[in-house]
């Protein structure tokens, strides 16, 4: 089952997703040493989990693995969850990913997240280079449930896996004679439409719903979810999460600036270039069409950005019309200092239970 709520005086967890976005004057070197000490500033004021994305052949955005940077982080941590949000399950086989978040499970016991998601994260040369075949998503539900599968080491008689065995998992632990392992990654549907929802509340699992993409409909995915959801081993009643774009600073005009930063990105990726994040100066500068400026003014508003209780109002609205659980900042901008500035500024506002 899913652990009580930890967060303060907010009526949801908090939680943080870092893409790795890479700005420009940054190494790929430098992202990663940041994301280490966002990681374990998030552990330390309290948030309830920490995941990474999966994107390739996308400079800009520095995590193929996200499996790779949680298992550094289990060892700069303590008490944060680490995971993936997410993993696109159709880029992998289910067993290889099984074993290796059953030894991520193995180094931090009852504190690894494993998000699947069934989009290329990458365009479709580079899918092609994944060697993902076309119709791959349409896979997603069997490969999900192969992925619970291996890790619960539980198939049918007669199933063709029934005798592979993820290691480390329950399976070794029975050989070794020593106790069923008691934890095991904490799996996640994730997504951002009706499809991804109803899936997650047809198998007993947490939904996590994506709305940095985008404006997709989340109150219609949640109300789907939640009338699909059916009991399972691992959850009794429905847990939903959103994610969200989000920047906080005691000037609400750095934050915007922030903003508009990602914003740029965005049309940078649309025009086939790299999505690498400008400064901010370089943004304000930049001679933008009309029709670049309505998709930058666009993509600036749909981050929740501001000050903190600003921030923290527009949160709680989309609480108010979704229900959710818990609310993931999935962290923009081009500074890292403003990143990290975000997570304080919210830890502060919530009062969370730091170390």
């Amino acid at each position: 089952m899913l652990e009580p709520r930890t967060s303060g005086t907010a009526p949801f967890s908090l939680s943080v997703l870092d893409n790795a976005h890479t700005g420009v004057g940054s190494t790929v070197q430098e992202t990663f040493q940041e994301i280490i000490a966002l990681a374990k500033l998030a552990d330390r004021r309290g948030y309830r989990r920490f995941w990474m994305s999966e994107h390739h052949a996308m400079p800009g955005a520095a995590t193929s693995s996200p499996q790779l940077m949680v298992a550094r982080l289990t060892g700069e941590t303590e008490r944060i969850r680490l995971g993936a949000g997410g993993v696109m399950l159709p880029n992998h086989a289910p067993l290889v990913i099984a074993e290796q978040f059953g030894m991520l499970d193995t180094l931090a016991p009852g504190r690894i997240d494993l998000g699947v998601g069934r989009a290329p994260g990458t365009d479709g040369a580079t899918a092609a280079a994944l060697r993902r075949h076309r119709g791959a998503g349409d896979d997603f539900p069997q490969q999900v449930l192969e992925l619970l599968g291996f890790l619960d080491d539980e198939f049918p008689q007669g199933h063709p896996y029934r005798d592979v065995h993820a290691v480390p998992g329950p399976w070794q632990a029975e050989q070794n004679e020593v106790p069923r392992a008691t934890t095991r990654p904490g799996v996640w549907i994730l997504g951002s439409s009706p499809y991804s929802a109803q899936l997650a509340g047809r198998l007993g699992l947490p939904y996590a719903f994506a709305l940095q993409f985008g404006s997709a409909d989340v109150v219609t995915a949640m109300a789907l979810y939640r009338k699909h959801f059916r009991p399972s081993a691992v959850l009794a009643e429905p847990y939903g999460l959103v994610s969200v774009g989000v920047v906080a600073d005691d000037d609400p005009v750095e934050a915007r600036r922030q903003s508009a930063s990602t914003a740029m990105g965005m049309l940078r990726m649309f025009r086939r270039e790299p999505y690498s994040l400008l400064r901010p100066e370089d943004v304000e500068a930049y001679p933008a069409t009309a029709q670049e400026r309505q998709i930058l003014d666009e993509w600036t508003d749909r981050t929740l950005h501001g000050t903190a209780p600003t921030v923290a109002h527009r949160l709680e609205q989309l609480h108010e019309h979704t229900g959710v659980d818990e609310v993931m900042l999935v962290l923009v901008g081009h500074s890292r200092q403003a990143q990290a500035r975000t997570v304080e500024l919210m830890a502060d506002h919530y009062g969370l239970p730091g170390l």
